[in-house]
């Protein structure tokens, strides 16, 4: 399925929002079956649910699907929520237009099709300016404002979502290197051999369909910053050349003998404790240090509730003109329940709750009732004699969490995730089933 820049099918679930792009034109079935342009992996959508239908208007047609296809088109009830009252369902056989920016159901999964998120131009920051609120984000941010005039290597360490890359991009905006290219690489995403190709470029006939040379990104950011984000998940055996890079300044293409000069400043950022990771030998501890020559620290969102209203503010108005909508205010409430979560995903998973809830919020205030519902309490301690876990149990656990890990290693590949665990492509197929993954599908 070809991507065009238009549309987008956004699926919103509580902490979560999954993106598909959505061609200019053309027809998108979307099921539960792989088969489908879209898989959506729950048994409230049928094997073949339904098929948006994409022209200068959108349509969507339902399947005969079991559980039905709905689309929000009846006046909104007083208190702005989404009631069965609220959605049409979608005539088996009968496409009917669906606005852009409005509410559908496929089974029991909420969905919009929304205008796809603007891209930043490539190599350039995305001028996202952070909110800080925190007083211990204010002395971060203070120190990276020096380190920003500085040659130093910059090391930026954090939880997962908690705004690592705003951080390295904010530190390149007030650098002398800021008209200069500034380069994302996530490091988890590509394996060995695509790394060196990537980053240091190849010569004509280093490999099978190399029929020219090609300068790698290191030389295509020159004089500019490069962001090595998920740098704790560099292969050992490209950590030794990324070293060789970082001392030198030189890089040399896959495939040849003459070394180029590189002008870049480096910040590589990671949620992994490489100190641990060191003494565990799988990071390499002059790499560490190389990389660490300032190294800033992120603490989590819940260590700094003072900054929830100032990101929700710019979430509800960075998703409301995306739908080409005024934002609602946001009330006393919601806000109180927003700053006594957990935020166990950071400042990302904050923004899914936000744009989920615009979505189920057509009036002019965002409520509380829009709001996932709140974490329940940790059940009170009581002293028994602790039992150990089944060992099935915790097999089964280990298993799904090295695949897991595997998957992202090898950027969703089911293939090649199986052949580096040594098992068939079936046994992975049936194992990503048995224990409740979606499946991982190509863009």
């Amino acid at each position: 399925m070809a991507s065009g820049p238009g549309l987008e099918l956004a699926l919103l679930e509580l902490h979560k929002i999954t993106v598909f792009p959505l061609p200019a034109q053309g027809r998108v079935t979307i099921g539960r079956a792989t088969e489908n342009d879209i898989c959506i992996e729950d048994v409230s959508v049928s094997r073949r649910h339904a098929v948006l239908h994409i022209g200068s208007t959108v349509r969507l047609e339902d399947l005969e699907s079991s559980n039905g296809t709905f689309v929000r088109r009846a006046p909104r009830s007083s208190d702005g929520l989404i009631t069965t009252e609220d959605m049409t369902r979608v005539p088996p056989g009968q496409p009917i237009e669906v606005p852009v920016g409005e509410a559908l159901r496929l089974g029991s999964k909420l969905a919009v099709v929304r205008p796809a998120a603007a891209e930043a131009a490539p190599g350039r920051p995305s001028t996202v300016i952070p909110v800080v609120e925190d007083e211990g984000m204010r002395a971060l941010y203070a120190l990276a404002e020096k380190v920003a005039g500085s040659p130093l290597t910059v090391l930026v360490l954090g939880e997962t979502g908690v705004g690592k890359e705003i951080l390295a991009e904010t530190i390149h905006r007030r650098s002398p290197r800021a008209a200069a290219p500034f380069l994302r690489l996530n490091c988890a995403t590509l394996s060995e051999s695509l790394l060196e190709s990537e980053l240091f470029g190849h010569e004509a006939g280093a490999f099978t369909g190399a029929l020219k040379a090609k300068p790698g990104l290191l030389q295509a950011a020159a004089g500019g910053t490069v962001f090595l984000d998920e740098v704790g998940e560099l292969p050992l055996g490209f950590q030794v050349k990324l070293l060789r890079v970082l001392e030198d300044r030189k890089v040399t293409r896959v495939g040849g003998l003459k070394p180029f000069k590189i002008d870049l400043r480096f910040i590589a950022a990671t949620n992994r404790d490489l100190e641990a990771e060191v003494k565990r030998g799988t990071f390499r501890q002059d790499l560490f240090f190389r990389l660490a020559g300032m190294t800033l620290v992120i603490p989590p969102l819940r260590e700094r509730p003072a900054e929830i209203r100032g990101l929700c503010q710019m979430f509800i108005a960075r998703a409301s003109e995306a739908l080409g909508r005024r934002p609602p205010r946001l009330s006393a409430r919601a806000l109180a329940r927003l700053e006594r979560n957990p935020w166990s995903g950071n400042v990302r998973e904050l923004r899914n709750v936000i744009e989920r809830a615009l979505v189920l919020c057509p009036g002019d205030e965002l409520t509380e009732e829009h709001l996932p519902p709140a974490p329940r309490p940790a059940s009170p301690q009581v002293a028994t004699v602790e039992q150990p876990a089944p060992l099935h149990g915790e097999i089964e656990a280990l298993e799904r969490q090295r695949i897991l890990d595997m998957l992202a290693r090898c950027g969703g590949n089911q293939t090649e995730a199986a052949r580096q665990l040594g098992i068939s492509r079936r046994t992975m197929v049936s194992r990503l089933g048995d224990y409740g993954v979606p499946r991982p599908r190509k863009r």
